[in-house]
């Protein structure tokens, strides 16, 4: 298993065919998810694509996650976390903490992206919406959207299987202002691990 640590990124090398199972450590983790064509990191997994693709605003197993070309890059196979994930919200970046009062740099999830990428010797071409694994944003009477605490146990987990050869990039959210991570508002490390 990979830590991914809290507040941090981590990338992975999949080739088509294997999977990588995310784990919620423990339990109450958001863990904001990428991938982007090995051969072109230029077409990327894109939710804005991938929404109209599966008809919902949440994938569920045995859904593709397409890319801004429209082709499948993802597919969940698996998951044990209670099914809720966001597919609406954007990553956190040093705007949003400013909004939300931070004066100090704050860790966020686009620039955990930028040094994730960035150990493999790639620069994103942009920050795409990411697939926001156990995130539970709630869409209220078919307009407003609430902030709740994941409903993830520990050790639950979400299987992705690689649909084409592609960089898979993670962030442990560093959100502590809001109850994304849980209503303890710490965010912990999460793990990942590569299957065949």
């Amino acid at each position: 298993m990979i830590a991914i640590p809290a507040r941090r990124g981590k990338a992975v090398l999949l080739r088509q065919g294997q999977s990588v199972r995310v784990v919620n450590t423990h339990g109450q983790q958001v863990v904001d998810t990428w991938a982007f064509n090995l051969a072109d990191i230029g077409e990327f997994m894109s939710m804005e694509h991938t929404r109209i693709a599966i008809g919902r605003i949440i994938p569920k197993v045995g859904d593709a996650l397409v890319t801004n070309r429209r082709r499948p890059i993802l597919r969940l196979v698996g998951d044990t976390s209670g099914g809720i994930h966001d597919t609406l919200v954007a990553a956190c970046d040093r705007w949003r903490y400013e909004l939300l009062g931070c004066a100090d740099y704050h860790d966020n999830c686009t620039d955990n992206l930028a040094t994730a990428l960035g150990e493999l010797g790639l620069t994103p071409p942009e920050t795409p919406s990411p697939l926001n694994l156990f995130m539970n944003i709630p869409v209220i009477d078919g307009n407003a959207i609430d902030i709740l605490p994941p409903i993830s146990t520990p050790g639950s987990y979400v299987m992705l299987r690689a649909e084409m050869d592609c960089n898979v990039a993670f962030s442990a959210c560093p959100q502590d202002m809001v109850p994304i991570n849980g209503a303890a508002m710490t965010p912990t490390a999460a793990h990942f691990e590569v299957v065949d």
